[in-house]
This record gives C-alpha cells, sequence and structure tokens, in this order.
C-alpha cells in the first residue's frame, strides 16, 4: 500500500487572535488547538508519517507534546520560513522517500474528520490532486479600489477552500520548487499545481471544519467541544 503522509503547518503567530500566544497553542478544552488536530491524524491507520512545522523556537514545546501525548508518527519537527508556502516545502521535503501521497493541513483547523480526510485522499488518487471545500453560502461581489461593486460572480460555481489538500508529493514538490524559482506565492498549494496546468479536483467537507483565526472562532469552537460532550453523555 502507498505511503500516506501529512505535513501539519503550525508556524504563524495569528495577529489577528489579538493575543501573545500563538493560536495554535492557545488551549480548547484544556488542550492546545493544536494538538486537538495532531489527534485526528496520528489516530487514523492510513498515515504513517507527521511532520510539524513550527516557527523557530516553538520546537522544544512540540516536542514535550510529541511525548506527553505519544505521537509517534511525527517524524520530523521542523523550523517553518518567513511565510507558509516556504514552511510547506521545508515540511515536503523532510517527509521519507517511502511516503507517495501528501496531506497538507492547517493546524488550527482541528475539527477535521477522519472521513473527510480519507475522502479527500481517495480524490487525490483518481485525479492526481484534491481539495476539501464547501460550496459559499453568500452572495460574493467582486469589489475595486475605490470600493464600488464591479461584478456579482454566480455562487453555484464558488466553492471556500479548506484543508486538508491531497497530492502526490513528488508533483507538489516540483510545483514548489517551479513557484520558489518563478518567484511566484500562491493562496494556498493547489494553487502552484494550477498554475502549471494540473487538474485538482474538489471534495465536498463541513462547515465545521474552521479555521481557529479570530476570538470569535475560539469561543465557537469552544460551544462546539462542550455541545458534543454533552451530545455523547445523554
Amino acid at each position: 500500500m502507498e505511503q500516506l503522509g501529512v505535513v501539519i503547518v503550525a508556524a504563524g503567530k495569528g495577529t489577528r487572535m489579538g493575543t501573545e500566544e500563538s493560536k495554535q497553542y492557545l488551549l480548547l478544552d484544556n488542550k492546545p488547538i493544536l494538538v486537538h488536530t495532531l489527534e485526528v491524524f496520528h489516530s487514523m491507520p492510513e498515515i504513517s508519517h507527521i511532520i510539524l512545522v513550527v516557527e523557530e523556537g516553538d520546537e522544544q514545546r512540540c516536542e514535550q507534546y510529541k511525548q506527553q501525548y505519544g505521537f509517534a508518527k511525527i517524524s520530523d519537527i521542523v523550523s517553518g520560513g518567513k511565510e507558509r508556502q516556504s514552511s510547506v516545502l521545508k515540511g515536503l521535503r523532510s517527509l521519507s522517500d517511502q511516503v507517495v501521497w501528501v496531506l497538507v493541513h492547517d493546524g488550527v483547523r482541528p475539527f477535521i474528520t477522519a472521513k473527510d480526510i480519507v475522502a479527500c485522499w481517495r480524490q487525490a488518487q483518481d485525479d492526481g490532486a484534491a481539495v476539501l471545500a464547501v460550496p459559499v453560502k453568500d452572495t460574493i461581489k467582486v469589489v475595486n479600489a475605490l470600493g464600488h461593486i464591479e461584478s456579482t460572480p454566480d455562487r453555484r460555481s464558488l466553492w471556500a477552500i479548506q484543508t486538508p489538500q491531497a497530492f502526490r508529493l513528488d508533483h507538489l514538490i516540483y510545483a514548489h520548487e517551479q513557484a520558489l524559482k518563478d518567484d511566484f506565492t500562491g493562496t494556498d498549494d493547489a494553487m502552484l499545481l494550477e498554475r502549471l496546468g494540473e487538474k485538482v479536483a474538489v471534495v465536498e467537507g463541513s462547515y465545521t471544519n474552521i479555521k481557529i483565526t479570530t476570538p470569535e472562532d475560539l469561543a465557537w469552537a469552544e460551544y462546539s467541544i462542550h455541545l458534543n460532550k454533552g451530545e455523547n453523555k445523554s
């Protein structure tokens, strides 16, 4: 069976959270958000290797998490680059040569489910690359620099992209290296393959797979966890 690895990116500061502590280390139900995320991937038999990319100086803290929570699948903890894209590439290069497929996931998306992870990976095996996404609920407007509406895209064609995103490891490394060579920065990993003409499939995920970025997100996350605990008791 072809091995599946995951690069979990947790190197950001998260200034929109408004806290001194980086958002991935804030507590959610008495555990760091990042630990919740790692637990999902570590519990999956399909995943053989986890690379954790963190801000320089946070390696020791994450090594302690690895020991404390028994995350034996974490094969490396590496310091990130100046931007997310360079952090991902460092993580990709740290994966074992035995890994054929790779998932790239945000460390602050702790509500991802194993079911959606597997669905994304399976679709990538069929199409070469795949991303999780959800249909946009709101009407979207294209607005110019003066604050005037220029157009209204058809909402039926708009999807909000999430992580994980799944790729053949060698293809994604090549796309990253080409972007580096061309001094191109994409908004996500899929964009780096798109610019090379590669097909990327979309897999419908869940609206609960939020990226915890603001205080409101954290409040929702706390509420969701406690709500689920109450449902499990009943």
